[in-house]
């Protein structure tokens, strides 16, 4: 009888070790399936999000800007809008560019000749920032077409 009770101990040992094995491997392709449902309908839906279409163009009349530091600055900013965007203006005649120009003065007038040469692309940044917040989102980028320092 000792040998039937040793049989069937192992017998139900090996049992209980393929239930645990069965659950692990179970979990581990939920676990898989549930990765691989994420990663796949994740990227969809980032690729869905349309991005904004370009609009009108506004050319803003170049400025000379007096710098912190002594010396001056002429520059001359373009605003790319987006479509929305480029339908809203007053009374229907495009955007306005007052709003840009006066944050073009308030970040350009408080940098020194050193920073104006030197971190040309991060004030370009913030005032990219700047211009897109005033603006409510309503334009895409801003290009540069004179930047003349002296």
């Amino acid at each position: 009888m000792s040998k039937d009770k040793n049989a069937e101990t192992e017998e139900t040992a090996g049992k209980g070790g393929k239930k645990k094995l069965m659950l692990i491997l179970l979990v581990v392709v939920l676990a898989a399936a549930g990765a691989g449902y994420f990663f796949v309908f994740k990227g969809s839906g980032e690729a869905a999000a349309e991005e904004p279409v370009a609009g009108e163009v506004l050319t803003l009349e170049p400025i000379a800007v007096n710098l912190a530091g002594g010396g001056y600055l002429k520059i001359g900013v373009t605003l790319q809008f987006t479509e929305e965007g480029s339908a809203e203006g007053h009374g229907g005649s495009g955007p306005d560019g007052s709003k840009a120009l006066d944050l073009v003065i308030s970040t350009f007038s408080q940098a020194n000749p050193a920073d104006v040469t030197g971190a040309r692309d991060a004030l370009k940044q913030a005032l990219k920032k700047k211009i897109v917040e005033a603006y409510h989102g309503d334009v895409m980028d801003i290009y540069y077409n004179q930047y003349v320092t002296q």
